[in-house]
């Protein structure tokens, strides 16, 4: 092979693997120096020149002259250089051509080992450098392989791996299914970048409505949340600026179009479109849908809500398995206790009892009781066993000087006292309360009874009044009857 063929096989591979041509001669440039300290000795006085224009490839050496040579690779003697050059003196510095028929085999082979792995790793680098900037978006692919429950998709330009973790459970593909997914990841190995796959990444559904939804990829519509339990069920939270638009509407399409492509894509996940909006109480009961809900008390310090809802409402809002009650937090960012309001009456009580025995620690006021009870604080304990920075989240107690005096004095009162049953003073109560009820329930009957055993006397006493207001009224008519000439 002459040198214009070689670097037109260099342009070749230049383009087969999608490198620069410029890295393909420099790492050929390379891999002759590297041939040549092989087969004439290992120093630094070797250059190359290629001119890929007129498929010229020559490899220097560059020999000092000199009456006695000690190092062959790098020195000649005077009558050897003045063969190659007439004028040359001892001390001068030649560049002696050195023919390729001489590097040998081994060198040769070498100087290939070195061009095809330099041409690898550049490949390589540049398929992470394009991957790297495309982690966020959805790539499709066609299965190659399945391997140990990964599956192997062909990329075109590469490859590219859906764990198991990263697949959607009910899902089975055969080799030459196009599959989609997220590009979460890009890693770098010795087989080459390793671009990972996922389609069960909440990512993946917001990407895969922006695909769907136009009004998505031009900002008419934001999406704010999205949660899901992959193959599922999935909720979405969406709002737009533009008063004109239905954000939820504009996902669902015409009859459903738009949600249904992303269904079907999802292998049937169920999709809940929720309407954003910036009031927490608002949104959360939008989230738990299809419950309705009667009552939302939120704590913004604490990003946690008590939501009220009746005694057939209370299994729809938490779904399933807790199923939707889980996808109402992962969408809201909130903490959720979903209950009855049978069971809210009853913690109230109990954050009564709470209240009333926090109060009676020295140097905790009626307010800072109420603060700590309504912090979730349920007992003496547990004020002793919270660290600083949970104190300090209580309302009043925001100083680390407050909060570490609140702890002191718990401290020093379960020392003193130990702690208080506040289960038995719950309890306590309630059998007073029933005991009153009780009661007033007796005195009710009482009454009833006394009624029901009137004399004759009173009787007859009654009819009597009875028939006096009968003969009033009588007379009230008469007289009205007399003086008013229009009746």
């Amino acid at each position: 092979m002459n040198n214009l063929s070689i670097v037109e096989a260099l342009g070749q591979i230049a383009r087969e693997k999608n490198v620069d041509r410029e890295l393909v001669v420099q790492t050929l440039a390379d891999a002759l120096i590297s041939a040549a300290k092989r087969r004439y000795g290992n120093t630094e006085n070797y250059e190359v020149e290629i001119d890929p224009t007129q498929g010229r490839m020559e490899v220097f050496a560059k020999m000092t002259v000199v009456e006695e040579v000690l190092e062959p690779s790098m020195e000649m003697l005077l009558e050897d250089a003045q063969e190659i050059e007439p004028d040359a003196q001892l001390g001068s510095v030649l560049r002696h051509k050195l023919d390729f028929a001489d590097f040998g085999r081994n060198a040769i082979q070498t100087a290939k080992q070195i061009l095809i792995q330099r041409v690898r790793e550049a490949e390589r680098e540049r398929i992470y450098d394009e991957f790297i900037g495309r982690v966020g978006t959805i790539e499709s692919g066609t299965v190659q392989q399945i391997s140990h429950g990964d599956i192997v998709l062909n990329l075109g330009r590469a490859e590219a791996a859906v764990p198991y973790k990263e697949q959607i459970r009910r899902e089975r593909y055969r080799q030459g299914d196009a599959v989609r997914g997220l590009i979460y990841e890009v890693l770098k190995s010795s087989r080459g970048p390793q671009v990972l796959l996922s389609r069960t990444h909440p990512e993946f559904l917001r990407k895969l409505f922006a695909i769907e939804v136009p009004e998505i990829s031009e900002g008419i519509v934001d999406i704010h949340g999205v949660a899901r339990e992959p193959g599922e069920r999935a909720k979405i939270a969406v709002s737009t600026s533009d008063e004109r638009v239905d954000p939820v509407g504009a996902c669902v399409g015409v009859k459903g179009s738009r949600v249904q492509a992303i269904v079907r894509e999802l292998s049937g996940e169920r999709i809940d479109i929720v309407p954003w909006i910036d009031e927490p109480d608002i949104f959360i009961t939008r989230a738990l849908s299809p419950a309705t809900v009667t009552r939302c008390i939120t704590d913004s310090r604490r990003k946690h809500a008590v939501v009220i809802v009746e005694e057939d409402q209370l299994s729809l809002a938490i779904g399933k398995g807790g199923q939707n009650s889980r996808l109402a937090v992962q969408l809201t960012g909130w903490g959720l206790d979903i209950i009855t309001q049978d069971q809210y009456q009853e913690r109230r009580a109990k954050q009564d009892k709470y209240q009333q025995v926090f109060q009676q620690i020295p140097g905790i006021s009626e307010l800072i009781a109420l603060s700590l009870t309504t912090s979730g604080f349920d007992s003496i304990a547990s004020i002793v066993e919270a660290d600083l920075e949970l104190l300090q989240t209580v309302p009043g107690l925001e100083e680390a000087t407050a909060a570490s005096a609140v702890r002191e004095a718990a401290t020093q009162y379960l020392s003193e006292h130990g702690e208080i049953d506040i289960e038995a003073l719950c309890a306590e109560s309630a059998q007073e309360a029933d005991a009153a009820e009780g009661t007033q329930a007796e005195a009710e009957d009482t009454t009833d009874g006394a009624g029901a055993e009137e004399s004759p006397a009173e009787i007859a006493g009654a009819e009597s009044v009875a028939s006096g207001e009968d003969a009033g009224a009588q007379a009230a008519e008469t007289a009205t009857s007399e003086t008013d000439p229009g009746v």
